[in-house]
């Protein structure tokens, strides 16, 4: 099967093929003949994009779950795109988030994906962008990306997702961490999740005060603060809420506009730094070279860039 008839299923509901076009997608990059015919054939498409991260163990993966149950109840399409870490034997994802989706497995509504960081910092594999716009493209009203969860340096969501949700964990150092500068200034939308817990009102208390501190222009978005317990499903109706009155504020203007040119312009400079790199080989006799004295740093730079002068 082509990729214009895959593409056709995947916009008619047929999850195995939508798979087969995220597999191209990752094994393609985004610079081969193939991925630039399949982003001619699925551009287009306006999905809210919404991130998810936090640190491991504040039920990032049970809080997409109640999520994705909202939105289907508003009979709206749903992709999920879980960034999980990479095996150390295959490579591959380790799926522990599409576990604990399971119930949504059956949904032709719904597709999950498990993507595998393959060694990308900063919470993203190096395709999620592409498979973002893919899944927008197939016809997906909402798109979830699920960072792998690795603490305050994960801020890249920022630049991928229409809206970042951060959520937090009372018990889990997480009241110290909202004073901190990283991953809580992302935020479009603080979650306190596991809510029932002793110590979520704290974690509440230091978020309002943290944000007390943040000098705003008039007109500017406020973060609200959603608490939520989202094995019961409690709080998700105010957070579904919460992240379409930020996607209303940013369609005023120009601010949603804005953000995806900054998402596209910073896309197209990680390629372009890829495909720098790829072609600037530096060998391992160049690096033995430097580390015995037998040349410098600089020389042996410009020698990778052709440049002897």
């Amino acid at each position: 099967m082509g990729l214009p008839d895959l593409v056709a299923a995947a916009r008619a509901g047929d999850r195995r093929a939508t798979a087969r076009l995220i597999t191209v997608v990752e094994n393609q990059g985004t610079g081969s003949a193939e991925s630039a015919e399949l982003a001619g054939l699925t551009k287009g498409g306006d999905a809210l994009i919404v991130g998810i991260t936090g640190s491991p163990g504040v039920g990032k993966s049970t809080l997409v779950s109640a999520l994705i149950a909202a939105w289907r109840e508003q009979d709206l399409r749903v992709g999920v795109l879980a960034v999980d870490p990479s095996s150390p034997f295959s490579g591959g994802a380790i799926l522990g988030d599409r576990v604990r989706m399971a119930d949504h497995a059956l949904d032709p509504g719904v597709y999950i994906r498990s993507v595998a960081t393959r060694g990308h910092l900063g919470g993203l594999a190096a395709t999620t962008g592409a498979g973002v716009r893919l899944l927008e493209g197939l016809g997906f009203d909402v798109v979830i990306v699920e960072t792998v969860g690795v603490g305050q340096a994960e801020v890249e969501i920022a630049s991928l997702a229409d809206t970042t949700l951060l959520l937090l964990a009372p018990g889990m150092g997480d009241g110290i961490q909202a004073v901190k500068a990283g991953v809580v200034e992302i935020a479009d939308v603080y979650v306190v999740n596991k809510a029932d817990r002793p110590g979520a009102d704290g974690a509440v208390r230091d978020l309002r005060a943290m944000m007390s501190l943040v000098r705003r222009e008039p007109g500017e978005w406020r973060q609200p603060i959603c608490t939520t317990v989202a094995s019961e499903a409690k709080g998700i109706d105010d957070l579904v809420a919460a992240i379409a009155k930020h996607r209303d504020w940013l369609s005023e203007g120009d601010h949603l506009a804005d953000k995806r040119r900054r998402r596209a312009a910073a896309e197209i400079r990680a390629r372009v730094d890829a495909a720098l790199r790829e072609r600037f080989r530096v060998t391992d006799e160049l690096a033995a070279a430097v580390a015995n004295g037998e040349t410098d740093v600089a020389s042996a730079a410009r020698s990778v860039l052709g440049d002897t002068g």
